[in-house]
């Protein structure tokens, strides 16, 4: 009766009180789960620009408007195109993911401030009608110099580094704490 206690007490100890073992980590399932992300925007920069035009008319005169401009930019990286070469497994057991660019995902312009500051018609041509597209034009210009401004103050650079560190972070809820990320393009 002893011995079968013991035996009892030593297949319940090694049950539930042996140290568990790893799982094998399937990576097309990562790849999957990652990939759900879809688009993981990770920094997002506020940029305020004055955009000024000017238009001659027809036979004499001009037009200029100037814009105050303010709008949200932001960049992370695209996870859909994500392919299965891109996770794997290393030989000392590390998971590598290797991650698309990063790349500005939206510029949207903050309709709340943004603001026709000036408007101008040469006074002497009161027959020549304003520009319907001037203040247009303006905003196309402000987005793409918004964009320009964002770029080179780092956005992507923040993007690439904010993305690491979201995927570092969803793999470890995962349980996987050996995470190398790449950028797309170095092995």
């Amino acid at each position: 009766m002893g011995a079968l206690i013991v035996v009892i007490l030593a297949a319940v100890f090694v049950v539930f009180w042996r140290p568990a073992r790893k799982a094998d980590l399937d990576t097309r399932s990562v790849v999957t789960q990652v990939r759900q992300l879809n688009q993981l925007a990770t920094v997002r920069y506020t940029v305020q620009k004055v955009i000024g035009l000017k238009e001659q008319k027809q036979p004499v005169g001009s037009e200029s408007i100037l814009l105050v401009m303010q709008a949200r930019v932001e960049a992370g990286i695209d996870l859909s195109g994500l392919r299965e070469q891109d996770v794997f497994r290393r030989g000392d057991g590390a998971l590598v993911v290797r991650l698309p660019e990063a790349k500005i995902l939206n510029v949207a312009v903050d309709e709340k401030e943004t603001k026709v500051w000036d408007r101008v018609k040469t006074w002497w041509t009161p027959w020549v009608p304003y520009s319907i597209d001037l203040e247009q034009r303006a905003r196309m210009e402000g987005l793409e110099s918004v964009k320009q401004s964002a770029l080179e103050m780092g956005i992507l650079k923040n993007a690439e580094r904010n993305a690491e560190s979201s995927i570092r972070g969803l793999l470890g809820l995962a349980g996987i704490q050996n995470v190398v990320v790449l950028p797309t393009g170095v092995s």
